[in-house]
């Protein structure tokens, strides 16, 4: 195969991988593999490379078409081919950065000194100083985490699932708390003793609805994680089957599943929501057709809350106010109180939702006042 050959083969098999709420690979103009849409802070579509290095693998992942008991044609890019193909695109102006993954192609060493080396490359060799985001492997050394730290914007290992229970359902070749959870705590260690590294953060990824797991037992899991190693964010893949898999007969996860779970993933780690605050149904998953904030605030006894006065962990549980309304509300109040709720709506505020859960200088008012 040719080297572009290969990239279409592991550019569509790294689209599983996500690094952003939404996967939404979109066919090049130019007619070239591996182009991904990621979401910016901004709301703006920005370009990435994303690829496997490699689709050879030594796991046995259940839901994943590259388990090690299936029988196709494996390939892989050497970090020499990767970085000029990548370099080529991004000289050319069709992505601003790049997110690199791989399967297991010798053993887990051996692929992380590739992926590091391919970082190097760019980073040393030829000059590119862009976003690189590296996939950290499961059960890698310490000193590899570390170089790779050195070199890329952004890394993330995926801990597929929320619980060591619910991750033998799907794997027997990784061990939960010692190849995974360990290695986050390593990757914030070496944050800590090297803040230059990894500028963007560290992040992970569950796979939603591939085993038996609650929605419950996922926020816990990253509500965890956000507080004790400084997680950046969580991705959601749902899981979706694939034929020539394990689960090739199991259910879907639905979209809308993962969207809500996206939705309470920001009370929890944007607005710092307790689990205890969360509703939940009878089986511990998220309501699929109803606003978890809504559903919480619903819960709490704290409403309505006056605008003029409410503390700023009161007012980001009001819905409809986020936490850059809730600053500016209690910027603004200090110098003159708020008396419509027109004031608050050209702030950003959605009053449609708040109205109901707040007062202003003591009363109720109305959204008639809006127009």
């Amino acid at each position: 195969m040719s080297t572009m050959e290969k990239m279409q083969v592991l550019s569509d098999m790294a689209q599983y991988d996500l690094c952003d709420k939404v996967s939404d690979f979109k066919k090049s103009q130019v007619n070239l593999p591996g182009i991904y849409h990621a979401c910016g802070a901004n709301g703006c579509q920005v370009p990435i490379f994303k690829t496997l290095m490699s689709n050879k693998c030594k796991n046995d992942c259940k839901y994943c078409i590259n388990q090690s008991k299936n029988n196709f044609t494996r390939m892989e890019l050497s970090p020499e081919e990767l970085a000029k193909v990548f370099l080529h695109y991004y000289n050319n102006g069709y992505v601003d950065g790049l997110f690199l993954s791989s399967g297991i192609s010798n053993n887990i060493d051996d692929t992380m000194e590739k992926t590091i080396e391919t970082t190097r490359l760019l980073r040393k060799e030829y000059g590119y100083q862009d976003y690189i985001h590296l996939k950290i492997i499961p059960g890698a050394s310490k000193d590899s985490i570390k170089r790779a730290m050195s070199l890329a914007d952004r890394v993330s290992i995926n801990i597929e699932a929320a619980t060591k229970s619910g991750l033998d359902e799907i794997s027997s070749t990784k061990d939960y708390n010692k190849d995974i959870l360990k290695r986050i705590d390593w990757i914030n260690e070496i944050k800590r003793k090297n803040p230059s590294y990894i500028k963007s953060g560290h992040t992970t990824q569950l796979i939603i609805g591939a085993n038996d797991e609650t929605d419950f037992e996922v926020l816990k899991r990253v509500d965890e994680l956000y507080k004790k190693v400084n997680l950046q964010t969580s991705y959601f893949s749902p899981f979706t089957p694939i034929e020539g898999t394990d689960l090739e007969g199991h259910e879907a996860c639905s979209n809308r599943r993962t969207a809500q779970l996206y939705h309470a993933n920001a009370l929890v780690n944007d607005y710092h929501f307790k689990m205890d605050e969360m509703v939940f149904d009878e089986n511990d998953l998220l309501y699929l057709n109803e606003d978890p904030k809504i559903l919480a605030a619903k819960e709490m006894d704290i409403f309505p809350v006056e605008i003029n006065s409410a503390p700023y962990t009161e007012l980001i549980r009001v819905p409809g106010i986020g936490p850059k309304s809730a600053r500016r509300i209690m910027n603004i109040r200090k110098k003159m109180p708020f008396k419509k709720l027109s004031e608050l709506q050209k702030l950003g505020v959605v009053i449609k939702r708040a109205e109901p859960y707040i007062k202003l200088d003591g009363n109720y008012q109305t959204a008639l006042d809006l127009y």
